[in-house]
Protein backbone atom coordinates (compact mmCIF):
# COMPACT_ATOMS: atom_id res chain seq x y z
CA UNK A 1 0.00 0.00 0.00
CA UNK A 2 1.80 3.49 -0.79
CA UNK A 3 1.83 5.54 2.57
CA UNK A 4 0.99 8.95 0.45
CA UNK A 5 -2.73 7.66 -0.71
CA UNK A 6 -3.35 4.15 1.64
CA UNK A 7 -4.34 2.46 -1.80
CA UNK A 8 -3.61 -0.71 -3.13
CA UNK A 9 -2.21 -1.13 -6.72
CA UNK A 10 -5.65 -2.64 -7.45
CA UNK A 11 -8.09 0.09 -5.75
CA UNK A 12 -5.71 2.40 -8.24
CA UNK A 13 -6.01 0.32 -11.10
CA UNK A 14 -9.99 0.57 -10.29
CA UNK A 15 -10.25 4.45 -9.15
CA UNK A 16 -8.21 5.17 -12.68
CA UNK A 17 -10.12 3.00 -15.29
CA UNK A 18 -13.69 3.58 -14.05
CA UNK A 19 -12.91 7.58 -13.62
CA UNK A 20 -11.71 7.76 -17.18
CA UNK A 21 -14.34 5.74 -18.52
CA UNK A 22 -17.04 7.81 -17.19
CA UNK A 23 -15.05 10.80 -17.80
CA UNK A 24 -15.25 9.83 -21.47
CA UNK A 25 -19.11 8.89 -21.10
CA UNK A 26 -19.89 12.00 -19.65
CA UNK A 27 -17.95 14.40 -22.17
CA UNK A 28 -19.91 12.56 -25.19
CA UNK A 29 -22.85 13.60 -23.31
CA UNK A 30 -22.23 17.41 -24.67
CA UNK A 31 -19.18 17.84 -26.05
CA UNK A 32 -21.08 17.23 -30.01
CA UNK A 33 -22.87 20.17 -28.71
CA UNK A 34 -20.53 23.32 -30.23
CA UNK A 35 -20.03 20.73 -33.49
CA UNK A 36 -23.83 21.14 -34.66
CA UNK A 37 -23.09 23.92 -36.46
CA UNK A 38 -20.51 22.07 -38.69
CA UNK A 39 -22.21 18.61 -38.77
CA UNK A 40 -25.45 20.85 -40.15
CA UNK A 41 -23.41 22.04 -42.95
CA UNK A 42 -21.98 19.08 -44.25
CA UNK A 43 -24.66 17.07 -43.49
CA UNK A 44 -27.50 19.01 -44.69
CA UNK A 45 -29.63 18.35 -41.45
CA UNK A 46 -32.31 19.94 -40.26
CA UNK A 47 -33.07 22.06 -36.91
CA UNK A 48 -34.94 18.57 -35.36
CA UNK A 49 -31.96 16.87 -36.66
CA UNK A 50 -29.64 18.30 -34.76
CA UNK A 51 -31.65 18.16 -31.66
CA UNK A 52 -32.07 14.34 -31.78
CA UNK A 53 -28.08 14.21 -32.83
CA UNK A 54 -27.99 15.06 -28.78
CA UNK A 55 -31.30 13.53 -27.88
CA UNK A 56 -30.36 10.33 -29.09
CA UNK A 57 -27.87 9.73 -27.07
CA UNK A 58 -29.43 10.67 -23.67
CA UNK A 59 -32.55 9.03 -24.35
CA UNK A 60 -31.01 5.25 -24.91
CA UNK A 61 -28.56 6.67 -21.90
CA UNK A 62 -31.27 7.33 -19.60
CA UNK A 63 -33.74 4.43 -20.10
CA UNK A 64 -31.34 1.34 -19.95
CA UNK A 65 -29.28 2.36 -17.06
CA UNK A 66 -30.99 0.32 -14.52
CA UNK A 67 -31.39 -2.68 -17.47
CA UNK A 68 -27.46 -2.72 -17.36
CA UNK A 69 -26.46 -2.28 -13.56
CA UNK A 70 -28.94 -5.44 -13.57
CA UNK A 71 -26.85 -7.30 -15.83
CA UNK A 72 -23.75 -6.25 -14.43
CA UNK A 73 -24.74 -7.46 -10.93
CA UNK A 74 -25.82 -11.00 -13.01
CA UNK A 75 -22.92 -11.99 -15.09
CA UNK A 76 -20.12 -9.62 -13.61
CA UNK A 77 -19.88 -6.09 -13.53
CA UNK A 78 -16.15 -6.30 -14.99
CA UNK A 79 -16.81 -8.01 -18.17
CA UNK A 80 -20.24 -6.04 -18.58
CA UNK A 81 -18.83 -2.87 -17.93
CA UNK A 82 -15.37 -3.90 -20.17
CA UNK A 83 -18.54 -4.63 -22.91
CA UNK A 84 -19.91 -1.50 -22.94
CA UNK A 85 -17.17 0.45 -23.23
CA UNK A 86 -16.48 -1.69 -26.16
CA UNK A 87 -20.02 -0.93 -27.80
CA UNK A 88 -19.58 2.62 -26.60
CA UNK A 89 -16.18 2.88 -28.71
CA UNK A 90 -17.36 0.85 -31.80
CA UNK A 91 -20.36 3.17 -31.93
CA UNK A 92 -18.14 6.55 -31.95
CA UNK A 93 -16.37 4.81 -34.73
CA UNK A 94 -19.28 4.85 -36.28
CA UNK A 95 -20.76 8.20 -36.09
CA UNK A 96 -17.00 9.43 -37.20
CA UNK A 97 -17.59 7.77 -40.20
CA UNK A 98 -21.02 8.69 -40.86
CA UNK A 99 -22.48 9.99 -44.12
CA UNK A 100 -25.79 11.28 -43.55
CA UNK A 101 -27.54 12.20 -40.20
CA UNK A 102 -29.69 9.30 -40.00
CA UNK A 103 -26.49 7.17 -40.03
CA UNK A 104 -25.18 9.94 -37.42
CA UNK A 105 -28.12 9.79 -34.99
CA UNK A 106 -28.34 6.09 -35.22
CA UNK A 107 -25.20 5.51 -33.83
CA UNK A 108 -25.55 8.28 -31.43
CA UNK A 109 -28.30 5.59 -29.82
CA UNK A 110 -26.12 2.95 -29.89
CA UNK A 111 -23.51 5.06 -28.04
CA UNK A 112 -25.90 5.80 -25.50
CA UNK A 113 -26.53 2.59 -25.17
CA UNK A 114 -23.15 1.72 -24.18
CA UNK A 115 -22.78 4.78 -21.87
CA UNK A 116 -25.69 3.21 -19.63
CA UNK A 117 -23.72 -0.12 -19.49
CA UNK A 118 -20.63 2.12 -18.48
CA UNK A 119 -21.87 4.51 -16.19
CA UNK A 120 -23.76 2.43 -13.29
CA UNK A 121 -20.81 -0.11 -13.48
CA UNK A 122 -18.15 2.20 -12.96
CA UNK A 123 -20.14 3.34 -9.82
CA UNK A 124 -20.58 -0.35 -8.97
CA UNK A 125 -17.02 -1.13 -9.48
CA UNK A 126 -16.21 1.52 -7.43
CA UNK A 127 -18.13 0.81 -4.36
CA UNK A 128 -17.47 -2.80 -4.31
CA UNK A 129 -13.22 -1.52 -4.14
CA UNK A 130 -13.20 0.82 -1.46
CA UNK A 131 -14.37 0.19 2.29
CA UNK A 132 -16.77 2.70 3.60
CA UNK A 133 -13.77 4.85 5.08
CA UNK A 134 -12.35 5.53 1.68
CA UNK A 135 -15.11 5.66 -0.36
CA UNK A 136 -15.92 9.25 0.07
CA UNK A 137 -12.54 10.40 -1.20
CA UNK A 138 -12.32 7.85 -4.21
CA UNK A 139 -16.12 8.64 -5.07
CA UNK A 140 -14.70 12.60 -5.08
CA UNK A 141 -11.75 11.98 -7.42
CA UNK A 142 -14.35 10.46 -9.18
CA UNK A 143 -16.82 12.78 -9.42
CA UNK A 144 -14.46 15.56 -10.33
CA UNK A 145 -13.04 14.16 -13.54
CA UNK A 146 -17.27 13.46 -14.38
CA UNK A 147 -18.15 16.35 -13.56
CA UNK A 148 -15.37 18.29 -15.46
CA UNK A 149 -16.05 16.05 -17.93
CA UNK A 150 -19.65 17.12 -18.28
CA UNK A 151 -18.93 21.52 -17.93
CA UNK A 152 -16.37 20.98 -20.29
CA UNK A 153 -17.30 19.27 -23.15
CA UNK A 154 -18.47 22.80 -25.25
CA UNK A 155 -15.59 23.73 -25.23
CA UNK A 156 -13.48 20.73 -25.85
CA UNK A 157 -15.62 19.98 -29.08
CA UNK A 158 -15.49 23.78 -30.16
CA UNK A 159 -11.42 23.41 -29.35
CA UNK A 160 -11.53 19.63 -31.68
CA UNK A 161 -14.08 21.07 -34.51
CA UNK A 162 -12.56 24.26 -34.98
CA UNK A 163 -8.87 23.08 -34.84
CA UNK A 164 -9.71 19.93 -36.48
CA UNK A 165 -13.18 18.31 -37.68
CA UNK A 166 -16.05 17.44 -36.13
CA UNK A 167 -15.74 14.45 -36.92
CA UNK A 168 -12.71 14.07 -34.54
CA UNK A 169 -15.34 14.54 -31.47
CA UNK A 170 -15.60 11.09 -32.22
CA UNK A 171 -12.59 9.51 -33.03
CA UNK A 172 -10.61 10.48 -30.13
CA UNK A 173 -12.50 8.13 -28.26
CA UNK A 174 -11.40 5.20 -30.21
CA UNK A 175 -7.74 5.09 -29.07
CA UNK A 176 -8.90 5.32 -25.11
CA UNK A 177 -11.06 2.14 -25.88
CA UNK A 178 -8.52 0.16 -27.14
CA UNK A 179 -6.67 0.95 -23.81
CA UNK A 180 -9.33 0.49 -21.59
CA UNK A 181 -10.99 -2.39 -22.67
CA UNK A 182 -7.83 -5.35 -22.24
CA UNK A 183 -6.62 -3.16 -19.09
CA UNK A 184 -10.26 -3.65 -17.64
CA UNK A 185 -10.50 -7.15 -18.21
CA UNK A 186 -6.35 -7.50 -16.88
CA UNK A 187 -6.39 -5.03 -14.05
CA UNK A 188 -10.01 -5.36 -12.32
CA UNK A 189 -11.17 -7.47 -10.19
CA UNK A 190 -14.57 -9.38 -10.90
CA UNK A 191 -17.55 -8.42 -8.39
CA UNK A 192 -21.31 -9.24 -8.56
CA UNK A 193 -24.41 -8.17 -6.68
CA UNK A 194 -26.06 -11.82 -6.40
CA UNK A 195 -26.40 -14.55 -8.64
CA UNK A 196 -29.92 -13.42 -9.48
CA UNK A 197 -31.45 -14.27 -12.61
CA UNK A 198 -32.32 -11.76 -15.16
CA UNK A 199 -35.43 -10.07 -15.12
CA UNK A 200 -36.30 -9.77 -18.53
CA UNK A 201 -39.69 -9.11 -17.98
CA UNK A 202 -38.94 -6.26 -15.62
CA UNK A 203 -36.14 -4.75 -17.84
CA UNK A 204 -38.61 -4.69 -20.53
CA UNK A 205 -41.30 -2.71 -18.76
CA UNK A 206 -38.72 -0.18 -17.30
CA UNK A 207 -37.13 0.66 -20.54
CA UNK A 208 -40.60 1.30 -21.98
CA UNK A 209 -42.10 3.45 -18.87
CA UNK A 210 -39.06 5.32 -19.05
CA UNK A 211 -38.92 5.64 -22.65
CA UNK A 212 -42.63 7.05 -22.59
CA UNK A 213 -41.87 9.68 -19.57
CA UNK A 214 -38.56 10.50 -21.47
CA UNK A 215 -39.43 10.79 -25.12
CA UNK A 216 -42.70 13.32 -23.33
CA UNK A 217 -39.93 15.63 -22.01
CA UNK A 218 -37.75 15.78 -24.72
CA UNK A 219 -40.57 16.37 -27.53
CA UNK A 220 -42.18 18.70 -25.47
CA UNK A 221 -40.66 21.80 -25.99
CA UNK A 222 -40.23 21.51 -29.65
CA UNK A 223 -43.90 20.24 -30.38
CA UNK A 224 -45.91 21.54 -28.06
CA UNK A 225 -46.84 19.53 -24.10
CA UNK A 226 -50.89 19.78 -25.00
CA UNK A 227 -50.03 17.67 -28.43
CA UNK A 228 -51.50 13.45 -28.34
CA UNK A 229 -47.91 12.91 -29.27
CA UNK A 230 -46.51 13.90 -25.95
CA UNK A 231 -49.41 13.16 -23.91
CA UNK A 232 -50.09 9.99 -25.21
CA UNK A 233 -46.13 9.11 -24.94
CA UNK A 234 -46.46 10.59 -21.04
CA UNK A 235 -49.78 8.83 -20.21
CA UNK A 236 -48.20 5.43 -21.51
CA UNK A 237 -44.94 5.93 -19.46
CA UNK A 238 -46.98 6.41 -16.58
CA UNK A 239 -49.40 3.12 -17.33
CA UNK A 240 -46.38 0.86 -17.78
CA UNK A 241 -44.43 2.38 -15.10
CA UNK A 242 -47.49 1.14 -12.44
CA UNK A 243 -47.18 -2.35 -14.72
CA UNK A 244 -43.44 -2.29 -13.75
CA UNK A 245 -44.07 -1.87 -9.79
CA UNK A 246 -47.17 -4.26 -10.05
CA UNK A 247 -44.69 -6.75 -11.52
CA UNK A 248 -41.57 -6.05 -9.62
CA UNK A 249 -44.00 -6.50 -6.19
CA UNK A 250 -44.46 -10.46 -7.38
CA UNK A 251 -41.31 -10.89 -10.13
CA UNK A 252 -39.71 -14.36 -8.18
CA UNK A 253 -35.89 -12.30 -9.03
CA UNK A 254 -37.23 -8.50 -9.33
CA UNK A 255 -34.62 -6.43 -11.20
CA UNK A 256 -35.30 -3.97 -8.79
CA UNK A 257 -35.78 -5.09 -5.41
CA UNK A 258 -38.84 -2.59 -4.08
CA UNK A 259 -37.45 -2.61 -0.32
CA UNK A 260 -34.81 -0.45 -1.50
CA UNK A 261 -37.59 2.51 -1.62
CA UNK A 262 -38.27 1.50 2.19
CA UNK A 263 -34.75 3.30 3.42
CA UNK A 264 -35.38 6.93 3.22
CA UNK A 265 -32.05 7.90 2.44
CA UNK A 266 -32.36 5.88 -0.94
CA UNK A 267 -35.02 7.86 -1.73
CA UNK A 268 -33.59 11.09 -0.58
CA UNK A 269 -30.65 11.32 -2.40
CA UNK A 270 -32.27 9.68 -5.67
CA UNK A 271 -34.52 12.92 -5.48
CA UNK A 272 -31.74 15.12 -4.56
CA UNK A 273 -29.44 13.98 -7.45
CA UNK A 274 -32.27 14.19 -10.03
CA UNK A 275 -32.95 18.01 -9.05
CA UNK A 276 -29.21 18.78 -9.08
CA UNK A 277 -29.14 17.38 -12.56
CA UNK A 278 -31.74 19.01 -13.73
CA UNK A 279 -30.35 22.25 -12.41
CA UNK A 280 -26.90 21.62 -13.42
CA UNK A 281 -27.92 20.60 -17.01
CA UNK A 282 -30.24 23.14 -17.27
CA UNK A 283 -27.57 25.69 -16.57
CA UNK A 284 -25.14 24.99 -18.50
CA UNK A 285 -27.70 24.40 -21.89
CA UNK A 286 -28.62 28.29 -21.48
CA UNK A 287 -25.33 29.55 -19.85
CA UNK A 288 -23.10 28.46 -22.91
CA UNK A 289 -25.65 30.32 -25.03
CA UNK A 290 -26.22 33.38 -22.98
CA UNK A 291 -22.26 33.85 -23.34
CA UNK A 292 -22.71 33.49 -27.22
CA UNK A 293 -25.58 35.37 -27.83
CA UNK A 294 -25.65 38.41 -24.86
CA UNK A 295 -21.82 38.68 -24.60
CA UNK A 296 -21.24 37.78 -28.22
CA UNK A 297 -18.05 35.40 -27.78
CA UNK A 298 -17.91 32.46 -30.27
CA UNK A 299 -18.15 28.64 -29.23
CA UNK A 300 -14.54 28.17 -27.63
CA UNK A 301 -14.42 31.66 -25.84
CA UNK A 302 -17.60 30.94 -24.50
CA UNK A 303 -16.28 27.81 -23.17
CA UNK A 304 -13.38 29.71 -21.73
CA UNK A 305 -15.78 32.06 -20.48
CA UNK A 306 -17.27 29.14 -17.95
CA UNK A 307 -13.61 28.28 -16.82
CA UNK A 308 -14.48 29.92 -13.40
CA UNK A 309 -17.55 27.57 -12.59
CA UNK A 310 -16.07 24.24 -14.46
CA UNK A 311 -13.04 24.86 -12.42
CA UNK A 312 -14.43 24.43 -8.79
CA UNK A 313 -14.86 20.97 -9.51
CA UNK A 314 -11.56 19.83 -10.33
CA UNK A 315 -10.59 21.79 -7.02
CA UNK A 316 -13.61 20.81 -4.21
CA UNK A 317 -14.65 17.90 -5.39
CA UNK A 318 -11.68 15.75 -3.88
CA UNK A 319 -12.05 18.00 -0.86
CA UNK A 320 -15.65 17.58 -0.56
CA UNK A 321 -14.82 13.29 -0.56
CA UNK A 322 -12.42 13.76 2.33
CA UNK A 323 -15.45 15.72 3.69
CA UNK A 324 -17.83 13.06 3.39
CA UNK A 325 -16.02 10.58 5.15
CA UNK A 326 -16.01 12.71 8.19
CA UNK A 327 -19.22 14.23 8.50
CA UNK A 328 -21.18 12.16 6.01
CA UNK A 329 -23.20 13.14 3.39
CA UNK A 330 -26.09 14.87 4.32
CA UNK A 331 -24.91 18.49 5.50
CA UNK A 332 -22.76 18.62 2.16
CA UNK A 333 -26.03 17.74 -0.14
CA UNK A 334 -27.53 20.38 1.85
CA UNK A 335 -25.53 23.31 2.12
CA UNK A 336 -23.74 22.19 -1.78
CA UNK A 337 -27.18 22.63 -3.45
CA UNK A 338 -28.30 25.75 -1.66
CA UNK A 339 -24.84 27.63 -2.31
CA UNK A 340 -26.39 26.57 -5.97
CA UNK A 341 -29.23 27.64 -5.65
CA UNK A 342 -28.36 30.82 -4.64
CA UNK A 343 -25.77 31.25 -7.01
CA UNK A 344 -27.84 30.86 -10.06
CA UNK A 345 -30.83 32.83 -8.31
CA UNK A 346 -28.11 35.92 -8.25
CA UNK A 347 -27.78 35.23 -11.76
CA UNK A 348 -31.26 35.61 -12.50
CA UNK A 349 -31.43 38.74 -10.58
CA UNK A 350 -28.96 40.31 -11.85
CA UNK A 351 -29.54 39.90 -15.68
CA UNK A 352 -33.05 41.13 -15.63
CA UNK A 353 -30.84 44.42 -15.35
CA UNK A 354 -28.29 43.60 -17.81
CA UNK A 355 -25.06 41.42 -16.76
CA UNK A 356 -21.40 42.13 -17.32
CA UNK A 357 -19.04 38.62 -17.62
CA UNK A 358 -17.32 40.34 -14.61
CA UNK A 359 -20.46 40.57 -12.83
CA UNK A 360 -21.29 37.08 -13.68
CA UNK A 361 -17.96 35.65 -11.82
CA UNK A 362 -18.99 35.33 -8.36
CA UNK A 363 -22.11 33.48 -8.58
CA UNK A 364 -20.51 31.20 -10.81
CA UNK A 365 -17.67 30.37 -8.71
CA UNK A 366 -20.85 29.68 -5.95
CA UNK A 367 -22.98 28.20 -7.89
CA UNK A 368 -19.79 25.79 -9.00
CA UNK A 369 -18.35 25.52 -5.49
CA UNK A 370 -22.29 24.04 -4.33
CA UNK A 371 -22.24 21.78 -7.03
CA UNK A 372 -19.15 19.94 -6.77
CA UNK A 373 -19.96 19.55 -2.93
CA UNK A 374 -23.07 18.41 -3.81
CA UNK A 375 -22.53 16.12 -6.39
CA UNK A 376 -19.89 14.24 -4.31
CA UNK A 377 -22.24 14.27 -1.50
CA UNK A 378 -24.75 12.37 -3.45
CA UNK A 379 -22.97 10.10 -5.36
CA UNK A 380 -21.21 8.33 -2.38
CA UNK A 381 -25.26 8.62 -0.55
CA UNK A 382 -26.52 6.67 -3.43
CA UNK A 383 -24.19 3.99 -3.06
CA UNK A 384 -24.37 3.83 0.76
CA UNK A 385 -28.01 3.68 0.95
CA UNK A 386 -27.96 0.30 -0.30
CA UNK A 387 -26.34 -3.25 1.13
CA UNK A 388 -23.14 -4.44 -0.73
CA UNK A 389 -24.90 -6.98 -2.99
CA UNK A 390 -27.58 -4.52 -4.36
CA UNK A 391 -24.43 -1.05 -4.92
CA UNK A 392 -24.99 -2.14 -8.58
CA UNK A 393 -28.84 -1.94 -8.58
CA UNK A 394 -28.38 1.31 -6.36
CA UNK A 395 -25.98 3.26 -8.62
CA UNK A 396 -27.95 2.40 -11.83
CA UNK A 397 -31.11 3.81 -10.18
CA UNK A 398 -28.97 7.26 -8.93
CA UNK A 399 -27.69 7.42 -12.53
CA UNK A 400 -30.56 6.56 -14.58
CA UNK A 401 -32.28 9.39 -12.29
CA UNK A 402 -29.69 11.63 -12.84
CA UNK A 403 -30.47 11.37 -16.85
CA UNK A 404 -34.23 11.57 -16.39
CA UNK A 405 -33.05 15.02 -14.39
CA UNK A 406 -30.90 16.61 -17.27
CA UNK A 407 -33.77 15.91 -19.40
CA UNK A 408 -36.07 17.90 -17.45
CA UNK A 409 -34.21 20.25 -16.74
CA UNK A 410 -33.65 21.06 -20.24
CA UNK A 411 -37.21 20.54 -20.99
CA UNK A 412 -38.47 22.98 -17.95
CA UNK A 413 -35.86 25.56 -18.37
CA UNK A 414 -36.63 25.89 -22.06
CA UNK A 415 -40.45 26.32 -21.66
CA UNK A 416 -39.51 29.38 -19.16
CA UNK A 417 -37.24 31.05 -21.69
CA UNK A 418 -39.74 30.08 -24.79
CA UNK A 419 -42.79 32.21 -22.74
CA UNK A 420 -40.64 34.90 -21.15
CA UNK A 421 -38.11 35.23 -24.00
CA UNK A 422 -36.17 33.80 -27.44
CA UNK A 423 -33.44 34.60 -30.10
CA UNK A 424 -35.31 37.38 -32.03
CA UNK A 425 -32.45 39.74 -30.38
CA UNK A 426 -30.18 39.90 -27.58
CA UNK A 427 -32.28 42.11 -25.28
CA UNK A 428 -35.00 39.10 -25.58
CA UNK A 429 -32.84 36.41 -24.80
CA UNK A 430 -31.70 37.65 -22.30
CA UNK A 431 -35.15 38.11 -20.77
CA UNK A 432 -35.49 34.25 -21.39
CA UNK A 433 -32.71 34.10 -19.94
CA UNK A 434 -33.78 35.19 -16.23
CA UNK A 435 -36.56 33.48 -16.03
CA UNK A 436 -34.43 30.10 -17.34
CA UNK A 437 -32.42 30.89 -14.43
CA UNK A 438 -34.90 31.57 -11.72
CA UNK A 439 -36.26 27.92 -12.79
CA UNK A 440 -33.48 25.87 -12.38
CA UNK A 441 -32.35 27.88 -8.74
CA UNK A 442 -36.05 27.12 -7.72
CA UNK A 443 -34.74 22.74 -8.83
CA UNK A 444 -31.39 23.70 -7.06
CA UNK A 445 -33.17 24.75 -3.37
CA UNK A 446 -35.78 22.03 -3.62
CA UNK A 447 -32.87 19.50 -4.16
CA UNK A 448 -31.78 21.07 -0.93
CA UNK A 449 -34.68 20.17 0.96
CA UNK A 450 -34.88 16.77 -0.36
CA UNK A 451 -31.00 16.16 0.82
CA UNK A 452 -32.21 17.06 4.21
CA UNK A 453 -34.16 13.36 3.93
CA UNK A 454 -30.34 11.52 3.81
CA UNK A 455 -29.37 9.87 7.34
CA UNK A 456 -27.11 12.38 9.47
CA UNK A 457 -23.92 10.35 9.23
CA UNK A 458 -22.36 7.57 6.85
CA UNK A 459 -21.86 5.75 9.70
CA UNK A 460 -25.27 5.78 10.61
CA UNK A 461 -26.50 4.47 7.55
CA UNK A 462 -26.24 0.56 8.28
CA UNK A 463 -28.02 0.73 11.39
CA UNK A 464 -30.42 2.72 9.84
CA UNK A 465 -31.34 0.75 6.77
CA UNK A 466 -31.71 -2.64 9.24
CA UNK A 467 -34.37 -0.72 11.34
CA UNK A 468 -36.44 0.40 7.68
CA UNK A 469 -35.67 -3.31 7.22
CA UNK A 470 -36.62 -4.47 10.17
Amino acid sequence: MSKGTGLTTQQRWVLALTSLGSMVVALDSLVVATALTTIQEQLGASLADLEWTVNAYNLTFAVLMLSAAAAGDRWGRRRVFAGGFALFTLASAACALATSVDWLIAARAVQGVGAAVVMPLAMGLLGATFPPERRGWATGVFSSLTGLAVLSGPVVGGAITQGLDWHWVFWINVPVGLVLVPLTLKQIPESHGGNRRLDLVGAGLAAVALLGVVWALIRGPEVGWSTTEVLGSLVIGLIVGVAFVGWERRAPAPMLPLSLFKVRSFVAVNLAGLLLAAALIGTLFFLSQFVQVVLHDGPFAAGLRLLPWTATLFVIAPIAGRLVDRVGERPLVVLGLAAQGLGLLAVAALSANGLTYGELLAPMVIAGAGVSVAMTAAQSGAVAAVPGESVGVGSGVYGMTRQVGSVAGIAIAAAAFAWYGGYASPHEFERGFTAAMVIVGALSLAGAVAGAGLSPRAADRPSAMAMDRA
